[in-house]
């Protein structure tokens, strides 16, 4: 049985040193030891940007995308090969800007893959601009005054497009972390996992004593049920969306593939590539 060293490689990650994105990989790696996988049974598809890295530094099949495009690789990945486990990851500029659409998209289709946001609440690889989720009054070099815009929330857009699996934690507590993706891992749908991932270098606000002083676990409320989409709706709303753990789940709703007619037949990665003259020729025909 592999451990999480089995998921380790060669490659040096070239992150700032402190940067929250460390641990993330390491929860990733832990994660998909603890539930028992291989290497060659993971695969994890990154877009642009600091976090886009991360394909490379996991020993696994991994695909190094373009910007806000993570997820429609792996949907594509995950529909060849449903053998597979299927982790998506990039940061809030990635998933909240260019990639929104997708990201949306995604969540309502409910395919059997896990998105792993890191939120670093700022542009980081291109030298510290405003992101979607950056605050109000936050300056940059994108905002010099500050910015006007007001904060986008995943976490409620989450819910409102009908995700069917919703947590946020910290990097810092890589127990809750590790633990929060073998959720997401096991759960039959889509699954969204935003994570505070301080910025050390450009962003001199959301640090980790910030997130520390701000974060409410949910873990302090002990009559919480994520299983109330109503209740998790609110919880986020009172806490400004400061709150860690699992903040929502829908055990009940099919997932995309098990509603596609003929899915489980033989999987397209199975099946051979060879085609006849014939069958080539039919095909070419068909775009004459």
């Amino acid at each position: 049985m592999a451990t999480f060293k089995d998921f380790r490689n060669n490659v040096k990650p070239n992150w700032c040193p402190g940067c929250g994105d460390f641990s993330i990989q390491a929860a990733i790696q832990r994660a998909a030891a603890n539930v028992g996988l291989e290497p060659e049974n993971l695969a994890v598809i990154s877009g642009i940007g600091c976090s886009g890295r991360i394909s490379g530094y996991i020993n696994a099949y991994g695909l190094h995308g373009i910007h806000g495009r993570a997820l429609p690789i792996a949907q594509g990945v995950k529909l060849a090969n449903r053998d597979l486990t299927v982790i998506a990851s990039g940061g809030d500029g990635d998933g909240f800007a260019i990639g929104m659409g997708h990201t949306i998209h995604a969540i309502r289709r409910n395919l059997d893959i896990t998105y792993i946001v890191m939120d670093n609440q700022i542009y980081g690889l291109t030298k510290g601009q405003t992101s979607p989720r950056s605050a109000e009054g936050f300056k940059t070099k994108s905002t010099p005054e500050g910015s006007i815009e007001s904060t986008l929330s995943p976490l409620e857009i989450a819910l409102s497009a009908g995700a069917t699996f919703v947590a946020q934690s910290f990097s810092s507590d890589l127990k809750q972390l590790t633990s929060l993706i073998e959720q997401a891992i096991a759960h039959k749908g889509f699954s969204l996992i935003n994570v505070f991932s301080p910025c050390v270098t450009f962003n001199k606000i959301n640090t980790y004593d910030w997130f520390k002083e701000h974060i409410v676990n949910l873990n302090e409320f002990p009559d919480y049920d994520p299983l109330n989409r109503i209740a998790a709706m609110t919880k986020i709303m009172e806490t400004g969306g400061m709150l860690t753990g699992l903040i929502y789940q829908n055990k009940d709703r099919k997932c995309y593939e098990d509603m596609i007619v003929g899915f489980k037949e033989e999987p397209l990665a199975h099946q051979s590539l060879n085609i006849s003259r014939e069958s080539f020729d039919q095909l070419v025909a068909e775009f004459k």
